[in-house]
């Protein structure tokens, strides 16, 4: 039996997987349709993790130019589909390439980010001019000099690919490629840190200068996450070509396809995990092409097809972990919508992701989501010549992220040790320990500075995203729905039948003293029998006893009162 070919688990260096001999799904047919795309300038923006780098790194060792005393690369490419073309043989190693990925310029401050793009510029600059540098006009070894030794300054920088592209130009007589890797992630991260304006002024003169008519740029194609807006690092760029995860372009080049992850599953002995590791990681729809998640993939199967989320990422989570916390009532709706395992409808999705527009409480995240990889668009429908979408979540490893990350961000303001005891009292009719931590919770929650003071509504919805996040495996928990001669609030149906059935229903008052509030709380708990909400329960199958909570709230003050209706 053929002995498997090792996983490559975080290689992200096309020669180093090929020479390494580690397994490889051929994308290199993305050459092809990279060198015939007639945009000067192409952004493809996808997830994290889904073969950016190895593809751009890929590019690089496929067109660039290398030097006599170096080993020609086409060796990386013999036995893979771009290989077949005889026209693209004879392009390999033809051009000055430079590459330069961002991916890691995740740091506190601006002065430290500084450095670090001081560092990678450096490296690349000196990659490709040392081996010329002899054959460079004076004024070019001046400035080759002081970008290496650190005297140059911030505009010298800023400018540094421009001059580059002109110096490798004159050197080769080629005109060069450019490959920009992760361009966003710096932006990301300075946004979450406090010095976006820098890093937007920075990257804005670093980007625009090299790419906006150059006359010695031949190509280049730029990956992210998102695409920016109306920050003014694209503006002018008339040549650009933005294929996002919306995009037909280049829609089965990132991520695997169901063939490839099949034929990649056999490999390893795994065909009796197919359909759980599709469930688990598929979902995901660019253009019209269905793909997994590669990342996941490959460690699921370096697992032996253990099944768990690996798509982890802190400072991506962290932001979408911010934008639950602060979300609108409606926004929060959804989201529970979503995490009941239903789609949201009649999306209208900009291609262009403004991230401080994302503090604003009006302003859905809906397209951030999508192009970050938390959500798919699984159908478009057109009206009045627009676009829009409806959204799910792919698969079981983004539900249990969702669900993790509502927990996180709750656990801003309130330890998970006291929510898993608050929903633990809850559902075992502890009528105390309910009533002291629900108390607790909301007056952390309104306190919290992501939301309105005194906002009992929002808390309820992060309550009710809690209960989702932490109980969903035990319960099938629903509000806001039609049961009985009314609308209850919220309705835990138990799984296994054993365990008790949950109904709440939340009343406000204007008055925040105890009698006021005990009034509301008993007509709370009067409403859900006087309704009948329980009928739902009974129709579900339930023959149980049926824990019934009736909660007032004036601001931060609350009143509770339980009452268990007993089993049939």
């Amino acid at each position: 039996m053929t002995r498997p070919l090792p996983i490559p688990i975080g290689v992200d260096d096309y020669k180093k997987l090929i020479d390494k001999g580690s397994v490889y799904i051929d994308k290199t047919l993305f050459i092809k349709e990279f060198w015939e795309d007639g945009s000067e300038i192409i952004l493809t923006p996808r997830p994290r993790r889904f073969g950016k780098t190895l593809n751009l790194s890929m590019l690089k060792y496929f067109f660039e130019h290398q030097n006599s005393q170096e080993e020609s690369t086409a060796y990386l490419f013999e036995k893979t589909n771009i290989w077949k073309d005889p026209k693209y043989q004879k392009l390999q190693g033809k051009f000055p390439v430079i590459f330069i990925t961002f991916k890691d310029v995740k740091v506190d401050t601006w002065t430290e980010a500084y450095q670090q793009f001081t560092d990678l510029l450096i490296e690349e600059i000196e990659r490709l001019v040392e081996p010329i540098y002899t054959s460079l006009t004076p004024r070019y070894q001046r400035w080759y000099d002081a970008i290496l030794d650190e005297t140059a300054t911030v505009t010298n920088y800023k400018n540094s690919l421009f001059t580059l592209t002109k110096i490798l130009k004159q050197h080769y007589r080629k005109k060069v490629i450019v490959l920009i890797d992760e361009y966003d992630s710096p932006i990301t991260h300075a946004y979450l840190k406090g010095y976006y304006p820098k890093m937007i002024g920075f990257m804005r003169g670093l980007l625009s200068k090299v790419l906006k008519t150059n006359p010695a740029l031949d190509r280049a194609l730029l990956t992210g996450i998102t695409r920016t807006a109306k920050e003014g690092i694209f503006s002018g760029l008339n040549n650009l070509a933005v294929c996002t995860a919306l995009s037909e372009k280049y829609s089965d080049k990132f991520g695997f396809t169901d063939n490839e992850v099949g034929s990649l599953i056999a490999q390893y002995g795994l065909q009796a995990q197919q359909a759980a590791i599709k469930s688990w990681y598929n979902g995901y729809t660019f253009g019209k092409t269905q793909v997994y998640n590669p990342w996941s993939v490959l460690n699921c199967i370096d697992a032996k097809g253990d099944l768990k989320p690996y798509w982890v990422n802190t400072s991506d989570n962290e932001l979408v972990a911010r934008i639950i916390a602060q979300a609108s009532d409606e926004t929060k709706n959804e989201l529970k919508h979503l995490l009941e395992g239903n789609p949201i409808t009649g999306k209208k999705i900009d291609e262009g992701v403004v991230l401080p527009d994302l503090d604003a409480e009006d302003q859905e995240p809906w397209s951030f989501l999508l192009f970050t990889g938390y959500l798919t668009a699984i159908d478009r429908t057109t009206r009045d010549d627009l676009y829009f979408y409806t959204l799910a979540i792919p698969n079981k490893e983004i539900l249990v992220l969702y669900k993790d990350l509502v927990l996180r961000a709750i656990g801003k303001v309130f330890s998970f040790a006291k929510l898993k005891r608050l929903f633990e009292a809850l559902i075992t009719g502890d009528v105390t320990n309910v009533t002291t931590l629900l108390q607790g919770y909301i007056d952390n929650m309104c306190s919290f500075h992501d939301l309105p003071n005194d906002d009992m509504e929002r808390s309820v919805h992060m309550f009710v995203l809690g209960l989702l996040a932490e109980l969903s495996y035990r319960y099938i928990i629903q509000s806001n729905r039609e049961s009985g001669d009314g609308r209850y609030d919220i309705m835990l149906m138990p799984r296994d039948h054993n365990d008790f059935g949950i109904l709440l229903e939340f009343k406000k008052t204007k008055s925040k003293t105890k009698a006021v509030l005990a009034t509301a709380a008993d007509k709370a708990l009067q409403q859900i029998k006087t309704h009948d909400y329980k009928k739902q329960l009974r129709n579900f199958g339930y023959q149980g006893k049926i824990i019934c909570y009736g909660v007032s709230a004036c601001g931060k003050h609350i009143a509770l009162k339980m009452e268990t209706i007993g089993a049939l």
